[in-house]
C-alpha cells in the first residue's frame, strides 16, 4: 500500500474532526466532498450555509449534506467564543468589541474551535496567505509543549527505494523558518521526528544536516548544528539523532561508515534537517525537481494542535491528502 493510501486509511479509523474556514472557496468545496465519501473526516465547513448548500448543488456535489455547517455571523457558540477570546488575550489588551469582529473572521473562529475542543485541526490557505493563516493559531492555539517554533515538513517518496526508508525521507524546515537559533533546530529535529512516526509510520533516524560531518570542518554555522544535535539528545535522550552529518553520509552506507564510522544513523537517515531555510528549500525543490519524487506538504509541526496551510496554487487532491495528513496528526495526539 501506498504512504497515502495508508494515510487515508488511518484518518478513516480515527474519524477526526476537521474545520475547514474557507467554506465558500471551490476547490475546498469539492475536497470536503471527497473527504466526507471517503469517510477520512467528520468535515465542518464555515460560511453561508445556504450559500455552501447552493454552490454544493451546482457543483453537484452530494456529500455536503453530511457536513456541519457553521455561519460565522450567527450561532450558538458565537458569545461564548468571544468570552474565551477575551480571556485568552486580556493580557493583550483584547476587548470585547475587538473579539466580536475578529470571531466573525472563519480563521479566527476555526482555531477557536479547536482551541474549545469542538475541531481536532483545521486546514486552510487555499484563499489566504500563510500569515493569514497562522496569525490566529499563534494567538490562541500556540505551540505544543517544549516547543517554541512552527516549522515546516515535506514528505518526500522517491522513485529510488534505496534512500531513507524505502524511498520516504522528511525533509525540514523548508517552508517556514528562516534561520533558526540552534534551540529552535532541536526543536524542529524532535517535532519532524513526531511527524515521521505519526504520518509515515516508521521509527525516525534523525539526521542535522552540514556541510561537515564530525568535524571535518571548522565553522560557526558547524558548530551550531553541533550544539543542536546536543540539545536535542537532551530533550529526547531516545530519540535516534546525529549531527553534524553531510548529506552523503547521511543517505549513503558506505559514506556513512567511512566519515561516521560506528555511528547507527549515517547512512541511514529517513529524516533530515536542513541548518536553515535556504538549504531546506532548496534542497526539496531540487529533489522533487531532477529526482521526480513526490513532495506531499508542507506539513505545519510544533503548533499544539493540527493547523495546516495549503499553497493557494493547491489541486483538489491537495486538500484532499491534507485533511487526511491532519487527520493523522490528530488522532496521534489524541
Amino acid at each position: 500500500m501506498e504512504l497515502l493510501e495508508k494515510i487515508k486509511a488511518n484518518a478513516k479509523k480515527h474519524n477526526m474532526r476537521i474545520v475547514l474556514p474557507e467554506g465558500y472557496e471551490e476547490r475546498t468545496l469539492m475536497a470536503a466532498d471527497i473527504a466526507l465519501g471517503e469517510g477520512l473526516a467528520r468535515i465542518i465547513l464555515l460560511g453561508d450555509p445556504e450559500e455552501i448548500k447552493s454552490h454544493a448543488k451546482q457543483l453537484g456535489l452530494n456529500n455536503i449534506e453530511k457536513a456541519e455547517l457553521i455561519n460565522p455571523l450567527s450561532h450558538p457558540k458565537k458569545q461564548h467564543y468571544i468570552n474565551l477570546m477575551v480571556e485568552l488575550r486580556k493580557g493583550k489588551g483584547m476587548t470585547e468589541e475587538e473579539a466580536s469582529r475578529l470571531i466573525e473572521d472563519p480563521l479566527y473562529l476555526g482555531v477557536l474551535m479547536i482551541k474549545n475542543g469542538d475541531a481536532d485541526g483545521e486546514v486552510s490557505g487555499a484563499d489566504h496567505a500563510t500569515g493569514d493563516v497562522l496569525r490566529p493559531a499563534f494567538h490562541y492555539v500556540k505551540t505544543a509543549p517544549d516547543i517554541s517554533v512552527v516549522s515546516g515538513a515535506f514528505i518526500m517518496i522517491l522513485r529510488d527505494k534505496e534512500f531513507g526508508e524505502e524511498g520516504i525521507l522528511i525533509f525540514a524546515d523548508s517552508a517556514v523558518h528562516p534561520d533558526p537559533t540552534e534551540k529552535q533546530l532541536a526543536e524542529i529535529a524532535i517535532a519532524s521526528a513526531g511527524t515521521a512516526r505519526a504520518l509515515c509510520g516508521f521509527e525516525p533516524k534523525v539526521a542535522l544536516l552540514s556541510f561537515s560531518t564530525k568535524g571535518s570542518a571548522k565553522h560557526e554555522m558547524v558548530d551550531k548544528v553541533i550544539k543542536a544535535a546536543e540539545i536535542a539528545k537532551q530533550m529526547a535522550p531516545d530519540l535516534m539523532i546525529e549531527g553534524e552529518l553531510q548529506a552523503d553520509a547521511a543517505l549513503v552506507e558506505a559514506i556513512g561508515q567511512k566519515k561516521a564510522p560506528g555511528s547507527k544513523i549515517a547512512g541511514k537517515a529517513n529524516v533530515l534537517i536542513f541548518p536553515d531555510l535556504n538549504c531546506g528549500n532548496i534542497a526539496y525543490k531540487l529533489v522533487q525537481r531532477l529526482a521526480h519524487a513526490e513532495a506531499i506538504g508542507p506539513v505545519l509541526q510544533g503548533m499544539a494542535a493540527p493547523i495546516n496551510d495549503l499553497s493557494r496554487g493547491c489541486s483538489v487532491n491537495d486538500i484532499v491528502s491534507m485533511i487526511a495528513i491532519t487527520s493523522n496528526q490528530a488522532a496521534g495526539r489524541k
